[in-house]
């Protein structure tokens, strides 16, 4: 072998293993992972990547923090102050009696250059007619409100995630669906073309079969891309990367034996509803808020307490100066100020004392709602199932009497298109049962309590 023959035999390898490598780089990273998904865990991904809940929890710090606040004010107010200052020389010029002469004063007035002082004080709440214990009251009123917030924002969330969860598996069942009605399709039309080589079959007949296959694998197409869409949504909904392909089980779907009268719902929802117990909470704090408006008409007793001293030097000196007292506090101001905040008061309790009435309405209706969508949901169940029955029958039937020559191609392709729709809408229909029941515990508060 020459040198020039070796040289490019091992070009050719070299070559060889980079595109061999670059391939099997672009296949192990490029590929999308697949990854198996259950109900229960999705619901638990949604709830822990969730910006809705993330948020609610931070108003629940907030909250909390606004309890400690309020409970500080028990505690005494105590400052320290503490002062050095450098003094200059002043010109001090004193006049003797009536007669306005100056007098030297330089041999009278020490010459000062510096002072020192500090101050301690401590000052004891004994008595504020009730500012301190309704304003910690009312904090705690809206930190259980903002709890519930949270608890009514993670049925919210749930419901979310199988509402997506439910879509995605609708989107996968269309697909599906069309796919196997596309193969069977297919093998039609390799049927037909036989027959009409033969001269079993006009060639009209033939297009009509191929121009529905087409239509099929149009319809496909819009299935796929409803497909990407609904797991994109599930990816980011989950906090996942967006190649990941989720497969669903459709087995979780079960409703359960017992389904409650539309009457206990109603009665379950009044007493359970968390955004109804919150907005409860805050009509509390509202009232609350009343009584701390009555407060600024009590006048407020302080105990005090002190600690004084003073350096400046060739002047005098002060240590040890202690002082202690009591001291009453009252705005006279406060007679004609606080009755708009106690109107204000009292407009916001009335307010919320009307949202919770519009409130109560809502669930009502809420619950109403969902619960005959549920019932809807059942009965369509009940006609696709026969429908499909029927279909299937319908199809059958049309097959025999088109291989008999009695029907004509047009009969055939309608009832698979018959057969085509029936399968789509039951595996429908049945996600749609089951997230209408969702619905249902949702709006009655119990979702996944």
């Amino acid at each position: 072998m020459n040198p020039n023959q070796a040289k490019n035999n091992w070009i050719f390898i070299i070559s060889f293993l980079i595109v061999f490598f670059s391939t099997i780089c672009n296949f192990t990273f490029g590929q999308s992972t697949v990854r198996h998904l259950s109900l229960n865990d999705a619901i638990e991904l949604g709830l822990k990547n969730s910006h809705r809940l993330h948020a609610s929890y931070d108003r629940i710090l907030q909250a909390n923090a606004q309890v400690d606040d309020a409970k500080n004010n028990r505690i005494p107010d105590m400052s320290v102050t503490g002062s050095y200052l450098r003094l200059n020389n002043p010109n001090i010029k004193m006049m003797a009696g009536n007669s306005g002469s100056p007098v030297d004063s330089s041999t009278q007035f020490p010459k000062v250059h510096q002072a020192m002082y500090a101050l301690a004080n401590v000052d004891f709440p004994v008595f504020t007619g009730g500012k301190i214990k309704y304003g910690i009251e009312s904090a705690k009123y809206l930190q259980q409100a903002a709890s519930l917030d949270a608890a009514s924002d993670t049925q919210a969330v749930i419901l979310n995630t199988v509402e997506a969860y439910v879509n995605l598996y609708k989107s996968s069942a269309v697909v599906g669906v069309i796919k196997q009605n596309l193969a069977q399709s297919q093998l039609r039309d390799s049927i037909l073309i036989r027959m009409e080589n033969n001269g079993l079959l006009a060639r009209n007949d033939r297009l009509k079969a191929q121009l529905q296959t087409s239509d099929i694998e149009l319809s496909l197409l819009d299935a796929q891309s409803n497909h990407k869409i609904a797991m994109m949504n599930m990816d980011l909904l989950l906090g996942l990367p967006e190649q990941t392909q989720l497969i669903t089980d459709s087995s979780e779907f079960k409703l359960p034996q017992d389904i409650q009268t539309i009457t206990d719902l109603q009665q379950i929802s009044l007493s359970g509803r968390k955004d109804l117990l919150a907005l409860q909470q805050r009509q509390q704090a509202a009232q609350t808020g009343i009584k701390l408006a009555h407060t600024n008409y009590v006048p407020s007793i302080i105990l005090t307490a002190g600690y004084a001293a003073a350096d400046i030097p060739k002047v005098f000196r002060i240590t040890n100066a202690v002082n202690v007292g009591i001291g009453i506090k009252y705005n006279i101001s406060s007679l004609w100020k606080t009755k708009p905040k106690i109107d204000e008061a009292l407009a916001r309790y009335h307010e919320l004392n009307e949202d919770e009435a519009q409130k109560e309405d809502d669930i009502k209706l809420q619950v109403n709602k969902s619960f005959e969508n549920f019932l809807l949901q059942q009965k369509k169940i009940n006609v696709f199932q026969s429908a499909v029955q029927q279909a299937e029958e319908n199809a059958r039937i049309t097959k025999n009497k088109f291989d008999n020559q009695l029907l004509n191609t047009t009969d055939l392709l309608d009832a698979n298109v018959l057969l085509l729709q029936s399968e789509i809408n039951l595996a429908v229909g049945k996600a749609d049962l089951y997230l209408s029941y969702t619905k249902v515990l949702e709006s009655a508060g119990i979702l996944f309590k």
